[in-house]
């Protein structure tokens, strides 16, 4: 028996806007316990994705928070003037909208898509999820790695 999109996906989506803050996805993010989300146009079109991956790459890459020491922990030894910096790092990231953080070729199924297709997508474009969108391309659900994990474990039985 084939299962389709439908049958596996998630439909209570929390997705943003571009013009949504990284501030407001690490909220949303930790809030739901999810590890990313569409990003999506007034149309409900889905125009990118944005992971904790994205947000963690972005502050490394700009060295956003320089003051962190290899072990994770802020260094004793530092200057308490340098603390400016590290609170300005922080707002940086926090202000800083999702467009220009966000992968912008998102991965999409449609809802009838095979659920072991699903599956070849999603290694094949090397992602751990995509959005399940309707004929007219508007996000309808997603289907995160887990999602399939535990699709398995309820076939099985």
């Amino acid at each position: 028996m084939n299962y389709e999109a439908s049958s596996v996906m998630n439909t209570a989506v929390v997705s943003v806007a571009p013009e949504a803050t990284l501030g407001e996805v690490v909220e949303l993010l930790a809030e739901h316990k999810i590890s990313g989300v569409p990003v999506v146009d007034a149309d409900n079109k889905a125009v990118g994705v944005i992971t904790e991956t994205d947000i963690v790459v972005f502050a490394s890459d700009l060295h956003v928070v320089p003051l962190i020491a290899t072990s994770g922990w802020i260094s004793p030894y530092m200057d308490v003037t340098e603390l400016t910096k590290f609170k300005k790092g922080f707002a940086l990231l926090a202000n800083t909208k999702v467009e220009k953080v966000m992968s912008k070729k998102p991965v999409t199924v449609p809802e009838d898509m095979y659920v072991y297709q699903i599956a070849k997508r999603m290694k094949k474009k090397d992602v751990n999820r995509v959005l399940v969108v309707d004929k007219e391309g508007k996000v309808v659900g997603i289907i995160a790695r887990a999602d399939l994990v535990n699709f398995l474990a309820k076939w099985k039985r």
